[in-house]
């Protein structure tokens, strides 16, 4: 029964950790996104 509880306490805190790293205002995913947008402009950019 322990640990079964452990097991479940570490995989709330897993999720609550992604959700604050990945998902949060400025989370990973922003920041992808605002690299791939600059990536983008800058490969627009270029002369062949």
């Amino acid at each position: 029964m322990r640990s079964l509880l452990l097991s479940m306490l570490f995989i709330v805190t897993v999720i609550a950790i992604y959700t604050t790293i990945a998902e949060g205002e400025d989370g990973m995913k922003q920041r992808i996104y605002d690299s791939e947008e600059a990536v983008g402009s800058y490969i627009r950019r270029m002369s062949p």
